[in-house]
């Protein structure tokens, strides 16, 4: 039997170290791509937007840009909780019947 060909992406993050930086970087962009959207579709500022949720306008703009990565929880949340959205924590691998929010 031969075997499958990898994909250059399978052969990628079979490196730990590369997968764990894709896993870190993909997080950061999903935030940053619901912060572009949710800001587009509220038709707001980075400043009004920062001083809606408390916050620097510096800190929405390095999220906004993906430059930011290292906030806290109360932080992100109040800035999500400003353009309608919410962050909810739960175990993995739990029912939906378990979701805590915050």
């Amino acid at each position: 039997m031969k075997k499958k060909a990898k994909s250059t992406y399978e052969e990628f993050i079979e490196d730990e170290k590369q997968k764990k930086l894709l896993d870190e970087e993909y997080k950061g962009l999903l935030v940053s791509e619901l912060l572009i959207a949710a800001m587009h579709e509220d038709q707001i500022s980075v400043r009004k937007l920062a001083a809606a949720a408390g916050v620097s306008p510096t800190v929405v703009q390095g999220l906004k840009s993906g430059d930011k990565t290292n906030v806290t929880i109360g932080t992100l949340s109040r800035i999500l909780d400003a353009v309608g959205y919410r962050i909810i924590l739960a175990p993995k691998n739990s029912p939906k019947k378990h979701l805590k929010t915050a």
